[in-house]
């Protein structure tokens, strides 16, 4: 099912996760032992991430090899697994523009396509991955230039010439910045990169995490006087130490509140930390509900338990079928 049909659905409050896949030479069974945990609250879809690859110094018997490898691969075989194993459940995988090219990204659509994935989530990747003279010739430099690739492929319009093409059908998600993207020079400059990833053809936009409803708001009226018309998911990220939180705005460049700060700083046990945690990012989550959000998107890291307790402390134990109760 595409995620645009999941959207237009009326009186429906999705939830969907964030997994990230294991470290090179690892195993996706906790994985699934967290995934399985959260399957009695009815998850719409979840998002497996990606990253390029980077480049590896490593050791050999003959010497120090150069090799550009990526810490977690297996983003496309996890999304395929985990779309097997939990049927009734969409999965996307995260699709990146960094350190591949464009015609080695079209190569990768074609096998999803042929795999069955309907849903894609496009990002640029993190600047500097591709290391100067080491980046494809032909690569992407920008999110929006992939989105209109895939838009391109669902008319039957490939980069190599083929008479006759079988168009995709591809429903394509795109990230959002609340608090802006790092690089953009300021708040209406993001706004305009967004803009111009949705006119490229994407459906629904995922943000970043946020710590701050009117950080929320504020985006989604700024996206809508921009004529974004499109569904805007939050992202939410389970916060249960006071050393994660200091980690955040050091890799995401978002603004932590005052509020949140206090309480865990005022906890005097690791327990106590977790609950003041949890305490405020269900508030949070609730807030968002009462605002008419379409749905919440959990950034799990794989960390099943905070986010079980999370949605246990805003939906109680029953089950979630379908929606949001």
């Amino acid at each position: 099912m595409k995620i645009r049909d999941i959207l237009k659905e009326e009186n429906k409050t999705f939830l969907s996760l964030e997994f990230v896949p294991p470290e090179r030479g690892g195993s996706i069974d906790n994985i699934i032992r967290v995934m399985d945990t959260l399957m009695s609250f009815s998850p719409s879809f979840i998002n497996i991430t990606n990253h390029p690859p980077i480049t590896h110094y490593v050791e050999m018997e003959n010497g120090i090899a150069k090799m550009r490898l990526s810490k977690r691969p297996g983003t496309i075989g996890l999304a395929v697994a985990m779309k097997y194993r939990y049927p009734s459940v969409e999965v996307i995988p995260h699709i990146v523009c960094k350190g591949l090219s464009k015609y080695q990204l079209e190569d990768l659509l074609i096998e999803l396509n042929y795999l069955g994935v309907e849903n894609l989530f496009v990002i640029r990747g993190d600047a500097g991955v591709s290391d100067g003279n080491e980046r494809p010739k032909d690569e992407w430099k920008y999110a929006k230039d992939l989105v209109k690739q895939i838009s391109n492929m669902n008319k039957g319009v490939y980069l190599y010439p083929v008479d006759n093409a079988v168009p995709t059908n591809f429903c394509v998600g795109v990230a959002g910045y609340p608090e802006k993207h790092y690089e953009s020079l300021n708040f209406e400059e993001d706004i305009q990169h967004l803009k111009e990833k949705i006119e490229s053809g994407a459906d629904f936009v995922i943000t970043q995490m946020f710590f701050d409803l009117d950080v929320y708001k504020r985006f989604v009226d700024a996206a809508r006087e921009a004529n974004i018309d499109i569904p805007i998911i939050p992202g939410i990220k389970p916060v249960v130490s006071l050393r994660s939180l200091r980690n955040i705005p050091k890799r995401f460049f978002v603004n932590i509140p005052s509020e949140l700060v206090k309480s865990m700083q005022e906890a005097k046990t690791p327990k106590e930390e977790w609950m003041a945690g949890i305490r405020y990012m269900s508030k949070l989550v609730e807030r968002l509900l009462d605002y008419g959000v379409p749905g919440i998107h959990v950034f799990t890291m794989g960390h099943g338990k905070s986010t079980k307790d999370l949605l246990k402390a805003v939906f109680g134990r029953q089950r979630v079928t379908g929606q949001f109760l």
